[in-house]
């Protein structure tokens, strides 16, 4: 991983993005519900959502990238990296950069079946601000809110 290169997503990594966002989030069916998007509907997603937005950024190992992390506004969206590439760290790396571009604070939402990621996620100072049935999510899938920093969620549930 010392060759690790963070980059914004680029026309030529759509594909490749996708299909590690693919593998990532099939890697351990126990932890996320089934996708409702076909792998093909995700490449489509990178291409023609993803990459206009520009808030996607990707990491490379040896010129492969094996990770992928999406900032929407000040919503930490997605993060996924290659189950082949897990716990060497490429996740905390990119939690840093979210944190360096969003210092004012991040939301993200994570499914309640997803103990790893919240674990994960609380060892990089996020806390629990809510919780919901999943109603207003696509898969329909119970899900937690975490915040991290002075987002003003996090200032809403302790009030």
């Amino acid at each position: 991983m010392d060759d690790l290169l963070i980059r914004p997503l680029e026309p030529w990594d759509t594909d490749e993005a996708a299909a590690v966002w693919w593998k990532a989030r099939h890697a351990d069916a126990g932890q996320l519900p089934a996708a409702i998007h076909t792998e093909a509907e995700v490449a489509k997603w990178f291409a023609g959502v993803l990459l206009p937005d520009g808030q996607t950024w990707v990491a490379l190992d040896d010129g492969r990238i094996v990770a992928v992390l999406t900032l929407d506004g000040d919503d930490l969206d997605q993060l996924y990296v290659d189950p082949a590439a897990a716990g060497q760290g490429i996740g905390s790396t990119l939690v840093d950069l979210a944190k360096d571009l969003r210092p004012g604070g991040l939301a993200l939402w994570t499914f309640q079946t997803n103990t790893r990621a919240q674990a994960f996620y609380r060892r990089h100072g996020f806390t629990e601000v809510r919780r919901t049935d999943g109603r207003a999510n696509e898969e329909k899938a119970p899900d937690i809110r975490m915040v991290w920093g002075n987002h003003p969620e996090r200032l809403e549930s302790s009030a």
